[in-house]
């Protein structure tokens, strides 16, 4: 893997992107080569995205295949997926070779199943391409679709000097050694070693007798939101996978699992915001409208259950008509209430902060919001008696408010809590779920309260 380049002053301008585009243009390859050289990959995939497809593919092919490698992984998927399709497969597999083998086996998956085996049969390095083959064979959502084969490995019965030479070896396919990794004679993971333990030992010291045999992982077919659990909850920056029997398979890195929360954040935010699919704003039309739709579609449906109990009540509108004027806050109220309380409990259910019981959430939710209901019911109350001059009417309204709240928190703790129970993603009870449930509980609760104390 190429060495990082430090370049935190980089900053995309138009003058850079024109300037590239010329050097393209005139295929003046030197000096684009020469520019391209100052940067860091990462600040090249982000030029390469500002360019169009023709450009990105010339650069591609422009620079050695080590930059490039590393310029892929950090292009946007759909770019990435552009990229591939003008690319060779012979060439696909030269930058493949470049890259770690988890790296490469999520190029490969990116491509159509036809491909990918083709691809495969070009790869020379024959370890790695059988590394990368076993890591495809994994669930992309486990442990084992994530980890990478790249690692350091000792033997428990090795000498520290001998160990070192061996160390020497491995460590020029690792980019980053975080733990020095522990086996018996079977492979059987029994520990972990840190480099300054090594430094420091004797040369004639076995790894057995400077090792800690207190070491974490993870199964191979655990879930990777599990995986970064633990990794968050122990501040690792890198965790071993094994299997059944403990054999060392591999290894997760931080910058792994920092993909993996982000990719959890994007999904939990489109469903919260009424997305039912992963999608971006270069997608097309039609696919936007799939991914939509649904969730405006209940929209609709919770509109059109409103206007029929506001007209089951029509009653009360013809007598108090002051009552329709405060519809809107009581929806506006209960669907906001039921979102704070859900987004708390989706949050702390991603973060495994959610203890105790059921009921006892309830009963906490329910008084939390019963305190917040009866403080803007109080100021409510007095808005409604100094306008209206009615009280009665004031405290129907103020009332009504109190119980709409109180249900709302409910529902919105009860929904998330229920779906993780039933394996559900809870994150789709942040969305418009709760808000058009809670309007329509909100506004029947309203009505039939204020309807019961004014005795319409």
């Amino acid at each position: 893997m190429s060495e990082e380049k430090e370049n935190i002053q980089f900053e995309l301008t138009d003058a850079l992107i024109e300037q590239v585009e010329l050097l393209i243009e005139t295929k003046n390859d030197k000096e684009l080569k020469k520019l391209l050289d100052e940067f860091h990959y990462a600040d090249i995939a982000e030029i390469l995205d500002e360019l169009n497809l023709e450009e990105a593919i010339y650069v591609i092919k422009l620079l050695d295949s080590e930059t490039t490698s590393d310029v892929l992984m950090e292009l946007d998927e759909d770019i990435r997926e552009k990229v591939l399709k003008n690319l060779s497969d012979k060439e696909i597999a030269e930058e493949i070779e470049e890259l770690d083998t988890d790296d490469a086996a999520d190029i490969i998956a990116e491509l159509p199943e036809e491909r990918q085996q083709v691809v495969i049969s070009q790869i020379e390095d024959q370890e790695h391409k059988a590394e990368i083959e076993e890591l495809l064979a994994y669930d992309e959502d486990s442990a084992g679709g994530l980890m990478a084969k790249e690692l350091v490995k000792v033997y428990e019965t090795w000498t520290v000097a001998g160990c070192l030479r061996r160390i020497r070896g491995q460590a020029k396919e690792v980019t980053r050694v975080h733990s020095i990794y522990v086996v018996d004679k079977q492979d059987k993971l029994v520990g972990r070693l840190s480099l300054k333990d090594l430094i420091v030992a004797k040369s004639e010291q076995k790894i057995a007798d400077i090792s800690n045999s207190s070491v974490d992982w993870v199964h191979v077919n655990d879930d990777v939101e599990d995986v970064a659990k633990i990794m968050a909850k122990y501040d690792l920056e890198a965790i071993p996978v094994v299997d059944d029997n403990k054999t060392l398979l591999g290894r997760i890195t931080i910058d792994d699992i920092v993909d993996v929360l982000k990719e959890e954040a994007d999904k939990d935010y489109q469903l919260a915001a009424g997305i039912t699919q992963d999608v971006d704003s270069d997608d097309s039309i039609l696919d936007l409208t799939k991914a939509r739709l649904p969730w405006l579609f209940l929209g609709l449906v919770g509109g059109v259950g409103a206007f029929l109990i506001m007209e089951g009540f029509q009653e009360a509108f013809n007598k108090y008509a002051v009552l329709f004027f405060f519809t809107p806050l009581i929806a506006a109220m209960a669907g906001n209430v039921g979102v704070q309380s859900s987004a708390i409990i989706v949050q702390g259910l991603a973060n495994d902060d959610v203890k105790g019981s059921v009921n006892s959430r309830l009963i906490k939710e329910m008084l939390l919001a019963a305190l917040n209901g009866l403080i803007l019911a109080a100021f409510l109350f007095l808005f409604v008696w100094a306008s209206k001059g009615e009280m009665n009417t004031a405290f129907a309204i103020s009332i009504s408010l109190v119980a709409v709240i109180i249900v709302a928190g409910l529902i919105g703790t009860f929904v998330p809590l229920f779906l993780d129970k039933r394996g559900i993603d809870p994150a789709i009870a942040t969305g418009p779920f709760i808000t058009t449930s809670n309007d329509i509980f909100g506004i029947l609760i309203y009505f039939w309260i204020a309807k019961l104390i004014l005795g319409i």
